[in-house]
């Protein structure tokens, strides 16, 4: 059986762009494939959160992965500081990455352009522990956003400059998956760009209807068509597109020909939106509450993940440092 590899950062509520771009997916892949869910801590620290902050987000996380409907006995879902393994992988792999190329990756540039006042090292090696991150547990597919892709690329590039330098074949070269489909970019509220934890455009899945309703109807749209089967706008293709997702094929075809004859009333769209969101994310959102309140049953989650997980990547490590050449006397 493949192994699959992917994470997310806790650096706030799971929203309808991970639901659709990355979690749906998880949920097929679990009951086929040998996959490793985790909540990736140590990437957040770039970012420099509170203690407290970071915590709580993790465990908010956590129940949201298991709320959507990833099972502990299917995949192997953990916490990434869990294991330190992969900051060993990571240190040992930062030997072989060299400056010129981390500092080339677009991820890095964005960053360092978005947070000029802190451009901090693991901004700049951000690739290399998401490499760790992946070809601890041999990984072959990795799924991946165009957002990622470049680092993934990384992550193979480390991966094939290990195995050349040691004279092995030790590590698999991940390969990108979804399923064969394009993967679902869910657009914010905002009227461009992808829906985003730290852009605040985002309808998340804890979102209580009152909320769901009051950020749809803030949403941008335009001055509406003057001519029938006038192109449709950035911002109204994004709305199009979350109903695509939480409405029926029926609603959507109605009001994308009400768009073409001129007669479209967007605060009617947006009222059909807000109430199909809500309907959609209702069961979720009943479950989160009563995981996030289940302790016991989090901690539980989180120490079958951390054994099953440490048992992989220990390994990994004592066979990846004998090949190094550390051995002891």
């Amino acid at each position: 059986m493949e192994t699959v590899v992917s994470g997310i950062r806790p650096t706030g509520n799971l929203h309808l762009g991970n639901y659709f771009g990355a979690v749906k997916n998880f949920l097929k892949m679990q009951n086929d494939f040998n996959c490793y869910f985790f909540i990736a801590d140590y990437h957040s620290l770039t970012t420099h959160p509170a203690p407290e902050d970071l915590h709580g987000n993790v465990r908010q996380v956590l129940a949201e992965y298991l709320a959507a409907g990833l099972d502990p006995e299917k995949a192997t879902i953990y916490i990434q500081s869990d294991l330190p393994e992969v900051a060993e992988l990571t240190l040992l792999l930062n030997m072989n990455a060299y400056l010129g190329e981390l500092e080339r990756t677009t991820s890095f540039k964005e960053k360092a352009r978005k947070q000029p006042e802190n451009v901090n090292a693991g901004l700049l090696t951000y690739p290399v522990l998401m490499a760790a991150d992946i070809i601890i547990h041999h990984a072959n597919k990795v799924p991946v956003g165009k957002d990622q892709e470049q680092n993934l690329e990384m992550t193979r590039k480390f991966a094939n400059r290990f195995n050349r330098i040691y004279d092995t074949e030790y590590f698999p070269i991940p390969q990108p998956f979804n399923f064969g489909e394009a993967l679902v970019k869910i657009p914010g509220l905002d009227g461009t760009g992808k829906m985003g934890k730290s852009e605040g455009n985002g309808i998340y899945l804890i979102d209580d209807p009152k909320v769901i309703r009051k950020k749809v109807m803030k949403a941008v749209t335009d001055s509406g068509p003057t001519e029938p089967n006038t192109p449709v706008s950035e911002p109204i293709n994004n709305l199009f597109t979350l109903m695509s997702v939480v409405s029926q094929p029926e609603t959507l075809e109605f009001f994308k020909e009400e768009y073409s004859k001129c007669s479209i009333r967007y605060g009617d769209l947006k009222k059909q939106l807000a109430e199909d969101i809500i309907i959609f994310t209702e069961p979720m959102r009943e479950k989160i509450k009563a995981i996030a309140a289940d302790d016991a049953y989090l901690r539980k989650v989180a120490e079958i993940g951390r054994e099953k997980a440490h048992a992989s990547a220990s390994k990994t490590l004592k066979e990846v440092r004998e090949l190094i050449g550390f051995r002891s006397f």
